[in-house]
């Protein structure tokens, strides 16, 4: 260390003293929706955000002016709003009460923001938007994206054959630009999945796609846009239907065209791809290990491409909602863009629309405590909180406090959502199950569920329960429902404690399965530990038989075991799980040649699995949630924690979307220390926890400190923090 405090010394006498210039806002945001153009807005009363800039350190006060014109608002002029200076370091989700806004008509805004050292700065560029004509409250739907992409590869397989790979999956049809002598019909084929030898597997199995239409072409140039077929089972009463002018969309990778009479270029076809806004630029990742870096490109593109429905949807089998599924995309995609209207939209929607898993309804509750957590906005739990008291599901509890989904009757049924009364709640654990457990043809013999044992006081639909209980008790709190507040926590603490009390089996140190049983399974072990419901005392006990399990459960319960994993501090082992590369990984995806997480780890686990689903890519949101620790500490990141994880990483960097702006991380392993470049964005702050905890040597900023026990307060703008020897590398 002695080279390197002179290094440090001789750095901090030319190092510049803070710069607390000034620059104009950025990241303009009106409803969620960043470019708005062509987007109606339906709240009348819309919120507003913007990127303090990290110069301005934490703002101080603001000023929003509103205007009928661009002349108007170009010359400084509010003449429907002018907020005047507030004193407020609020920068995003902000609400002008005098602000109310006429339907159909189009506004310009902009902001202007003063520093930490109370210094006025120049306004931000104008964002101009129009309103729609909502019927009451409704969230703004952002808009969908067609893109045309050129063949990343392109050749004649044969007489009168072509052969073109577009490098991806994507939903969407073709466009083909013709130019035939004579009048003639061709035969297009679409396909998900390609056969030894390079053409397009015409009986995939499960729901991989492959689609054949023939086309009829005309004589002369033209251009045509593939009519493709509709499935019954993924354009049904309950799926999502698509916007008329989108069409019927497929999955596609590959293209086959035969009988084609006349010499085709790469430049004749194009796969139109369709996906809700999303821009790829607000996120990144990259890392010393290979695999890794190919999980996270396969998880980041597979929440972009499945958002082609405009909501969360399972995948293409069914277009169907469910919240198990919707949980996972959304804090995906709160990591890989800066996007969150399609999570709250999707949110809203399952308040009339449930699904029938105990877990799945218990899932609710997460999601609208998750959409407060990242955007510091309460509107939509304000607007359902009395449909939220009903997800807990409190009313299925039984004297001890626990929860059954026996319990249910046709009035519960309704209050939560439900209009068919012949639909039942039942546990679900995870999926798809074995065939004891339903008779299910389509399912292995074993399932996903580690032999779980089920009866009717469920462990993981408790752990569950009671993780959500929590979670309302501080939602009610935000609202300044004290009462509400109290209730929900003191309904959760005694559960807890009958939970602990009568699932932990105390001769093992682990949770058996239910009340009654004699089997412990992964699942009852990993909800606790990622829900935070295990004593100290039972703690070790618990992560030891959970890591004798390995990955004895579905893509989606990976989600969990990787939770618990990581907050348990066990990133060696979780690593491994992500980077595994057996047939139960993410790497077997890639290998099977999906460019979009798959439905279950292999066709062979679930035999009608799909290749678009987006409840398998949870590493989008366990990569920078937990391996990098980057998690909002308060509502719409006016705090941020960062608690890194890179076990055996000798480098790694990360780019992370907020609300408020890029959180930019880099690390590397050099002479036996930590170095890490961490880059906040303005107004807001950030505590650096290392891995581990105790005084440590650190140089911060070029100065040398000594950190006591857990943390280090970083600044806006860039933070370099070097650390001896942190993970005894």
């Amino acid at each position: 260390m002695k080279i390197l405090r002179l290094i440090t010394f001789i750095s901090v006498l030319f190092m510049p003293a803070r710069n607390y210039g000034q620059t104009s806002p950025s990241g303009l945001m009106v409803e969620f929706i960043r470019q708005p153009a062509g987007v109606p807005v339906l709240d009348l009363m819309p919120e507003f955000s913007w990127i303090v800039p990290s110069e301005a350190g934490i703002q101080t006060a603001y000023q929003i002016l509103i205007a009928s014109s661009a002349e108007k608002i170009n010359n400084d002029i509010g003449d429907i709003c002018d907020s005047r200076k507030i004193i407020s370091n609020k920068s995003s989700e902000i609400e002008i009460k005098s602000a109310s806004l006429n339907r159909g008509k189009t506004y310009s805004w902009k902001v202007r923001i003063w520093n930490e050292k109370a210094d006025p700065g120049a306004w931000s560029e104008v964002q101009t938007f129009k309103t729609g004509a909502p019927a009451g409250y409704e969230t703004t739907r952002n808009r969908f994206i067609e893109k045309l992409i050129s063949p990343s590869d392109f050749y004649v397989s044969g007489e009168e054959s072509y052969f073109a790979d577009f490098g991806k999956d994507a939903f969407g049809t073709m466009v083909l630009d013709l130019d035939f002598v004579t009048n003639d019909t061709i035969l297009v084929r679409l396909g998900e999945k390609l056969v030894s030898g390079g053409a397009i597997d015409r009986n995939p199995g499960g729901t991989i796609r492959c689609q054949e239409v023939l086309l009829p072409v005309q004589k002369g140039r033209h251009q045509y846009t593939l009519s493709l077929k509709k499935d019954a089972r993924n354009t049904g009463p309950a799926a999502i239907a698509l916007p008329d002018s989108l069409g019927v969309v497929t999955p596609f990778r590959y293209c086959e065209i035969e009988r084609c009479r006349i010499a085709l270029k790469a430049e004749n076809l194009f796969q139109k791809a369709i996906w809700y806004y999303f821009d790829e630029n607000t996120s990144s990742f990259s890392s010393s290990d290979t695999t890794l870096n190919k999980i996270w490109d396969l998880c980041k593109y597979t929440i972009k491409a499945t958002s082609f429905a405009g909501i969360y949807v399972d995948g293409d089998r069914e277009r169907i909602p469910y919240e198990a599924d919707a949980y996972i995309n959304q804090l995906g995609h709160y990591y890989t863009d800066r996007e969150y209207s399609i999570a709250r939209l999707t949110n809203e929607y399952f308040i009339k629309h449930p699904t029938w898993p105990t877990e799945w309804i218990l899932q609710t509750v997460p999601m609208f405590f998750n959409d407060y957590l990242y955007t510091g906005n309460l509107e939509s739990v304000n607007t359902y909180y009395e449909e939220l008291k009903h997800k807990t599901l409190q009313s299925l509890a039984g004297e001890d406090g626990l929860i059954s989904s026996k319990n249910c009757n046709e009035n519960i049924m309704l209050k939560l959502g439900f209009t068919d009364p012949k639909v039942k709640l039942a546990d679900i654990v995870d999926w798809p199950p074995a065939q004891k457990d339903t008779g299910w043809k389509l399912s292995t013999a074993e399932g996903e569920r580690d032999g779980y044992d089920m009866k009717e006081i469920n462990t993981v639909v408790n752990a569950f329960y009671i993780h959500g209980l929590y979670l309302m008790s501080e939602m009610a709190g935000a609202m300044d429902n004290r009462e509400d507040s109290i209730f929900f926590r003191l309904k959760a603490d005694a559960a807890l404690k009958t939970f602990n009390d009568k699932l932990i089996n105390t001769k093992t140190g682990i949770y058996i399965d239910a009340e009654g049983s004699e089997h412990s399974s992964l699942h009852a072990n990993m909800m606790p530990l990622a829900f935070g419901l295990v004593p100290e005392e039972y703690k070790e006990s618990v992560i030891t038989f959970i890591k004798s399990r390995g990955m004895a459960c579905s893509v989606y319960g990976a989600q969990y075991l990787l939770e618990g994993l990581y907050k348990a501090g066990e990133a060696d082992y979780a690593l491994s799980l992500l980077t595994s590369k057996n047939d139960r990984s993410w790497l077997n995806m890639i290998q099977s040649g999906s460019t979009i997480a798959m439905e279950a780890w292999d066709i062979k686990y679930k035999p009608n699995t799909d290749w678009n689903h987006a409840w398998g890519a949870a590493p989008a949101n366990i990569i920078p949630r937990f391996m990098w620790g980057v998690e909002p500490a308060e509502p719409g990141y006016s705090k941020v924690v960062i608690r890194p994880q890179l076990s055996n990483l000798s480098e790694s960097s990360i780019k992370i979307p907020t609300i408020r702006g890029t959180i930019e991380c880099s690390y590397s392993f050099k002479n036996g220390n930590d170095v890490y470049l961490i880059t906040i964005p303005g107004n807001m702050q950030c505590d650096f926890i290392p891995t581990s905890t105790g005084k440590k040597e650190v140089i911060f900023d070029g100065r040398e400190t000594l950190i006591d026990q857990d943390k280090i307060l970083l600044h806006s703008g860039e933070n370099s923090i070097t650390i001896e020897n942190l993970n005894g590398k």
